[in-house]
């Protein structure tokens, strides 16, 4: 069906690695934090230097050019640390990194930034706690950069050295990266796991979250699961282009009627607003019997110009209140389509109509301008209307000559003799009669 062929294009999900990816979030250590990671408060099998305070005061000036916004000077100030890294310890080296790799990341020079916390990581005998959050940084903007399979390498140690639960955050990311490397039946897991972990504690997923488990299941061709988590943004997030999917979806599994009244949700709510969505629904109206509201939706988006009052959308807005027997609100609209067109198929349709409602002067010239535009699927139905009209106007000689015609073509030729039968009757009855009276 053409509609659903149509709406199933708004499922082109654009799932791109800035919709669905998590945006690193960490600040450097800061110094008083970095004074409590002393030897005695890192993990017992590890031991870390001290850091001195002479180091301590330079790395404090540094982050408080820093938080100033003053990233030049931030810059120089720990290059003036640098200059002397031969006689710091590895603690330090690693803090000092660790504060290059935050005004980088600060300054969207993120390739620097990774750059400065692999240096973090290549120091020996830092903190665990330290080593941990940098892992996790290097992964996140490793996935920003689009290197995948190093932010799963990244995860991978991070994991080894972690001891504590693993948060959904880290299952997301994993998932990200998956998604990114094709391997969607991997992704599915760690992103069902991720919001499954969040919504056992009560709180509600992120968005970006369920549009990468959306995304998901739709790669992996499991529709059923996109809807469920469609429905689950629609009533979480409330905006119009997940409603739109959402119809999508129903219409591809077949269940038109839950499309339709998505998607008139939708409408009421004012989130379809393109004239091509707006089509689609006026299509859906029309599909289901309810040929008013799609002819006013087509009325209105014309009138609002979403949509241009062309051939093709007269044409269908006409069918519409056709089918609706509203005869009086089509006529109008046919007229105006008539003048668009090439052939003179609109014009037959008029006479159609107008002999329909017993207006044989209007039928007879709806009649005459098809055939004169020409280019009819089938002009001995347009004389076969003519002589009909001609017949209720007691015209019984036009009437023949009429019918005589449309006897010619193969489409009408049966009609056209029983009429013609009917016609020669009555118009010798007619003869009889007036023989009668006159006698």
């Amino acid at each position: 069906m053409m509609i659903k062929n149509t709406i199933s294009k708004m499922i082109a999900m654009s799932v791109l690695v800035g919709s669905c990816s998590l945006l690193p979030s960490f600040t450097a250590i800061n110094m008083a934090q970095a004074a409590d990671q002393s030897p005695a408060a890192a993990v017992k099998t590890r031991r870390t230097p001290a850091l001195r305070a002479k180091v301590y005061d330079q790395l404090a000036r540094a982050q408080a050019l820093a938080d100033a916004n003053k990233t030049t000077e931030a810059l120089a100030a720990l290059d003036n640390v640098k200059e002397k890294s031969s006689s710091m310890n590895s603690y330090e080296l690693a803090m000092m990194h660790n504060f290059y790799a935050f005004i980088y990341y600060n300054a969207q020079q993120y390739d620097k930034a990774i750059a400065a916390f692999e240096m973090v990581v290549k120091q020996d005998s830092i903190p665990e706690s330290l080593e941990l959050s940098t892992l996790f940084s290097l992964a996140q903007l490793q996935m920003m950069q689009g290197n995948y399979d190093q932010t799963l390498s990244l995860l991978n140690r991070w994991e080894q050295l972690n001891k504590a639960p693993v948060q959904a955050s880290t299952f997301l990311l994993k998932a990200q990266a998956m998604y990114q490397l094709k391997d969607y039946q991997r992704a599915a897991g760690f992103i069902n796991e991720a919001v499954a972990m969040v919504e056992k504690e009560g709180k509600v997923p992120e968005e970006n979250w369920l549009v990468l488990q959306r995304a998901v299941f739709y790669e992996l061709k499991q529709p059923k699961q996109v809807v469920a988590v469609l429905e689950k943004m629609v009533r979480l997030y409330n905006q119009g282009k997940y409603w739109l999917q959402l119809g999508g979806m129903y219409g591809e599994l077949g269940e038109e009627k839950k499309q339709l009244a998505i998607l008139e949700a939708a409408h009421q709510q004012g989130f379809i607003t393109s004239g091509a969505d707006l089509f689609n629904l006026a299509q859906l109206y029309y599909y289901h019997q309810v040929p008013v509201k799609g002819a006013r939706v087509m009325e209105q988006a014309m009138e609002k110009k979403l949509l241009a009052a062309d051939l093709r959308n007269l044409k269908f807005t006409a069918s519409c209140w056709t089918l609706a027997k509203e005869d009086d609100k089509a006529i109008p609209v046919l007229m105006a389509a008539a003048k668009l067109a090439e052939d003179g198929e609109i014009e037959a349709q008029l006479a159609q109509l107008y002999l329909n409602r017993s207006q044989f002067e209007q039928a007879i010239h709806a009649a005459e301008a098809a055939l004169e535009k020409g280019k009819l699927r089938n002009p001995g139905v347009t004389h076969l209307v003519m002589g009909m009209a001609y017949f209720n106007q007691q015209n019984f000689n036009e009437s023949l000559n009429q019918l005589a015609k449309a006897e010619q073509f193969d489409g009408a030729k049966r009609m056209a003799q029983q009429w013609v039968r009917f016609v020669e009757a009555e118009k010798a009855g007619q003869a009889k009669l007036m023989a009668a009276l006159s006698s």
